[in-house]
């Protein structure tokens, strides 16, 4: 009894607490082991606090280690490109049927029904239709898989790139970007994980939230390469400072953050950035023969159209691009057009002028992407995505006016390689290419998608934010099984 009274010093109460608190360890054993069998802790992805760069396995088995997103900012049309509605020739002059639910964005004129500004024609033995703003790239026809079905939830460009990377259109959550690296890490210890490159135009409106890590650690976000001069700003060390000197700095500096890491276990965003300080001194000497175009031949330079206008700063990204799956970038993302209106995609002054000077400067370079990765066996393992933030109206924005309005409700994106059908289209509008009709595709539906295509499970790679596990599906979203080779 003496015994008894040292080690339950309370008495009776602690001995019952002793005994309540032994059978939920018990308890909580047993519960992690049907967990842990129901593969509950394996299926999750989770950052690791060494280096959260560190690559990790799949969580599916899939082809695709790297995707390329080309992103067309400012919205192209649909109907004027990857979506042939030979109906709008029938319509036209029409105004749209009064059934049709239509929300004028920006109380801009509403027209009549106009058909396609060029023509459409079929391109490989799948004779898909694909029109002449992109002739070119109607030679890879057969290595496209065209989804004529998207829509999104809203109708301003600036939220609807931030929907379109991030899954919402609230600005602050992790990018696509930063979900593939968060899940899958980087198979190059010395370039980023994530690389986004801006047209020289200027980025999207909505600015960096669309490559941003939101409230993942920094380390997840897109890094920005500029298209002309350093790639990188301020990765170069100050000239007074010599190799050496830089790598005992960040010795001592690691020594002292480790020790701070030490006293605070899973501090993610501590470990990030200690990593961070490290991958910037590896990336002074990596990234510039990243980008060093000098190591090219002249044949492949001309495949891409660089050194000629209008082809030769989309080509030269997406070369750098190729350079960098090569070299083991997880993801890397492509802005064609920059700033605002006719500056971008975004064509409201006329469909010919604005989409024929665009078309002109991406057609040759993405027909080349492709062209380069298929030739030098990266294709089936890099996923290729084209696309913009929403589509555009099939009626013209004002009587005899050659521009079209935004569309959210029905518009185009086309994937290619990474395991995706080839030489097929999914889901289609109605006759105008006004909506989505049928095997409709939402953004989360895409998001799903492609990362099913990289090895990840959009409902299990999640990230736990203010005692929620969050994911950038947000518990909506289904893979596109049909699209899958």
């Amino acid at each position: 009894m003496n015994n008894s009274k040292s080690m339950f010093p309370c008495g009776r109460s602690r001995r019952r607490e002793f005994v309540w608190e032994m059978g939920g360890g018990f308890t909580g054993l047993a519960l992690a082991s049907l967990l842990a069998g129901d593969r509950f802790f394996s299926g999750r992805a989770r950052a690791s606090t060494s280096n959260p760069l560190n690559p990790r396995a799949t969580q599916l088995k899939t082809k695709a280690k790297s995707c390329i997103f080309l992103m067309m900012n400012g919205a192209p049309s649909q109907v004027d490109l990857f979506d042939h509605k030979p109906e709008l020739e029938k319509y036209s002059g029409k105004q749209l049927p009064a059934d049709k639910e239509y929300i004028n964005s920006g109380n801009r004129k509403v027209g009549y029904l106009t058909p396609a500004w060029r023509k459409f024609r079929p391109g490989g033995q799948s004779g898909l239709m694909i029109s002449d703003y992109f002739p070119m790239v109607r030679n890879h026809a057969d290595k496209l898989c065209v989804l004529n079905s998207c829509h999104t939830d809203s109708h301003a460009h600036g939220s609807a790139l931030v929907a379109m990377n991030t899954g919402k259109t609230l600005i602050g959550r992790p990018s696509l970007g930063s979900w593939a690296v968060y899940g899958l890490g980087t198979e190059n210890e010395n370039l980023p994980g994530y690389v986004t490159i801006l047209d020289k135009r200027g980025g999207p409106i909505s600015g960096q939230p669309n490559w941003s890590s939101g409230f993942m650690p920094a380390t997840y976000a897109g890094t920005l390469f500029r298209p002309v001069g350093d790639p990188i700003l301020d990765l170069k060390g100050p000239r007074h400072l010599s190799r050496q000197a830089q790598r005992q700095q960040l010795d001592l500096l690691a020594e002292l953050n480790q020790r701070h890491l030490s006293a605070r276990p899973g501090a993610a965003d501590l470990a990030s950035r200690i990593s961070s300080y490290e991958l910037a001194y590896r990336m002074q000497s990596a990234t510039p023969e990243a980008v060093d175009l000098a190591q090219e031949s002249r044949q492949t330079l001309d495949l891409y159209g660089i050194g000629k206008q209008p082809t030769d700063e989309y080509g030269r990204n997406c070369l750098i691009a190729r350079r960098l799956v090569e070299r083991g970038v997880r993801f890397i993302q492509l802005y064609s057009g920059g700033g605002h209106l006719e500056e971008t995609w975004d064509a409201h002054a006329g469909i010919e002028s604005n989409h024929g000077r665009h078309g002109a400067e991406v057609d040759q370079p993405i027909s080349a992407l492709l062209t380069d990765l298929e030739q030098r066996g990266l294709l089936e393992e890099t996923l290729v995505v084209w696309g913009g933030e929403f589509g555009r109206m099939p009626f013209s924005e004002g009587k005899n006016a050659p521009g079209r309005n935004h569309n959210p409700y029905g518009f185009s994106m086309w994937l290619a390689g990474g395991g995706v059908k080839g030489g097929i289209k999914y889901g289609e509008t109605d006759e105008f290419g006004f909506e989505s009709m049928t095997n409709k595709v939402h953004l989360h539906d895409l998001h799903a998608t492609i990362l099913h295509l990289m090895g990840l499970d959009h409902e299990t790679l999640t990230y736990f934010h203010q005692g929620r596990d969050e994911s950038l599906t947000d518990v909506g979203g289904n893979v596109i099984g049909d699209v899958l080779a």
